[in-house]
């Protein structure tokens, strides 16, 4: 024998199932308006300090500010930025190639140049290269391993300027070697099957199908590493060039103003950094065409 217990019917109620009638109340959050107090008194304090406190220096910080001095030194520390994005994303781009290769030799020699540039800290390298002509006094053109034809003195050829370049340009070509890398093997492999059954010739395959969608994953690591560049040139005043740091020190060294000094260089290093994140934004934005039903691209992102 078997008892089942069946549910009870409850009777309709009027007007109690109208939905429309219902109150809606929004979920509250009181620990996050905590938090938010809790900043906003962190940050007024924060600000009030700078207003406040003597010891900013804000005179010195304007007079130092638009100097001619720095100013000089901001262009200078531009210039590295360029020479050594140029650089190192052009040889990057073959290291790239290179890896991505059939052949074992050029895949390991690219993986063995990346290892070690990425192995060595940016200052050992700027210091090694500055003072190559230790180790090469002649850099000799001719026949290997042969007789040359002509040679150069390698403190000519290779300046603190030069140094400075070819190290910032070596090291960043073993980052961008990667982040290209990464963005080649994100684009579907199905897109390379459908361009090689269309019998489109490889190069082209690389320009007109791989790039423009490994642009997509390439553009904002590439850009992080150019903003990381551009603050890494800071390092170069080891070999005592006048970039923004190096200008930086060398005023506060004779005035003994270090903090408003060091305030000089770090609005400098936001600003420069600001706009590079808004030419990145226009870019990834341009890039995006396509990849979303947005007409304009991707969208700030929150």
């Amino acid at each position: 024998m078997s008892v089942s217990a069946q549910p009870r019917l409850r009777a309709p109620d009027d007007g109690g199932d109208d939905l429309s009638k219902l109150r809606v109340v929004p979920a509250r959050h009181p620990w996050r308006w905590v938090g938010i107090v809790a900043v906003l008194v962190l940050l007024a304090q924060f600000v009030n300090g700078l207003a406040t406190n003597p010891g900013w220096d804000w005179p010195t910080f304007a007079r130092y500010f638009t100097a001619e001095s720095i100013l000089r030194a901001v262009g200078l520390t531009l210039e590295l930025t360029a020479y050594g994005t140029a650089i190192g994303f052009a040889l990057g781009i073959v290291l790239a190639l290179m890896r991505l290769s059939h052949s074992r030799f050029l895949s390991g020699v690219s993986w063995a140049y990346i290892w070690a540039f990425r192995s060595i800290p940016l200052i050992v390298q700027l210091l090694f290269w500055f003072n190559i002509s230790y180790l090469y006094q002649e850099l000799d053109f001719g026949i290997p391993f042969g007789p040359s034809f002509f040679g150069i003195d390698t403190k000519d050829l290779i300046s603190p300027m030069g140094a400075a370049v070819l190290g910032l340009g070596l090291h960043q070509a073993a980052y961008a070697a990667e982040i290209v890398r990464s963005g080649i093997i994100s684009v579907d492999h199905g897109q390379l099957e459908a361009a090689a059954a269309l019998g489109i010739p490889k190069s082209r395959q690389l320009r007109r199908i791989i790039l423009p969608q490994a642009m997509r994953s390439i553009l904002p690591n590439a850009a992080n590493e150019v903003i990381s560049l551009f603050k890494g040139t800071s390092i170069v005043s080891v070999v005592a060039i006048g970039e923004l740091f190096y200008q930086v020190q060398v005023i506060y060294g004779r005035n003994a103003r270090v903090v408003a000094l060091l305030m000089v260089a770090t609005v400098w290093y936001i600003v420069l950094t600001t706009l590079l994140s808004i030419v990145q934004h226009y870019v990834e934005k341009h890039y995006a065409k396509g990849a979303t039903r947005d007409k304009g691209g991707w969208k700030w992102a929150r």
